[in-house]
């Protein structure tokens, strides 16, 4: 794994359970933001069995109850198939986990350590603005109605474009492999038009961004790969 790639997981990871405050951020250690993700990860793993198995237990009372009509077959048919697409998710989700090792490995590089704290501090000094840029960029949508997940990948994508300046185009591939990994089966693709727009807002093809705000023009170079 690449050193920013890691950083950025571990900080999509971690955001949730860790201070807002940016200078909260600067005072964990990086046990803490790693205990962060795997507590994350397990949640995740834990809310979505659940659901799926809410979802198993439905669809099969109405197969019991449907007395063969076709409706409620096709019904028991879609909760069925909802339950298996949130195993899958499940199971994605305990694939990451099992990876926590090597992560905890990489995270000890310094590197990697470093982009974790910029990231997630960068990430809440400026999340009113970049949360309204991101609004500002959905047609018919807002953050709030948004995953969690799905609102700290947009928030790490755009915090990375507009404030630390990386290029866009590494921005968002990065968000949306991430988005593949931990969000919804469609979610990488809503992620990837969001980011776009973005995109083009920051590029000076549509409207700006909200008052308060600079943009970087220039890539800033802080020592480690994208």
């Amino acid at each position: 794994m690449q050193a920013r790639h890691v950083s950025r997981e571990l900080a999509l990871l971690s955001i949730g359970q860790l201070p807002s405050k940016p200078e909260k951020i600067q005072a964990q250690q990086l046990q803490d933001v790693l205990l962060a993700a795997i507590r994350t990860l397990s949640t995740e793993v834990q809310d979505t069995l659940e659901t799926a198995s809410a979802e198993v237990a439905r669809g099969n009372e109405r197969l019991l109850s449907s007395e063969t009509r076709a409706i409620d077959v096709q019904s028991a048919r879609a909760m069925v198939n909802e339950a298996l697409e949130l195993a899958q998710t499940a199971i994605n989700r305990v694939g990451a986990a099992l990876e926590i090792p090597e992560f905890i490995q990489l995270a000890n590089q310094k590197e990697v350590r470093a982009y974790v704290m910029e990231l997630l501090t960068n990430v809440q000094a400026n999340r009113v603005e970049v949360d309204q840029l991101i609004n500002a960029s959905m047609v018919d949508w807002q953050m709030h109605r948004l995953a969690r997940i799905d609102q700290d990948i947009l928030r790490i994508a755009t915090t990375e474009m507009w404030i630390l300046g990386v290029p866009q185009k590494v921005a968002i591939d990065e968000a949306i492999e991430l988005a593949k990994r931990y969000s919804g089966d469609e979610g990488h693709r809503f992620i990837n038009g969001v980011l776009r727009k973005i995109s083009d807002r920051l590029s000076g093809k549509a409207p700006l961004e909200p008052e308060g705000a600079e943009i970087v023009e220039e890539s800033q170079e802080s020592g480690v790969s994208s």
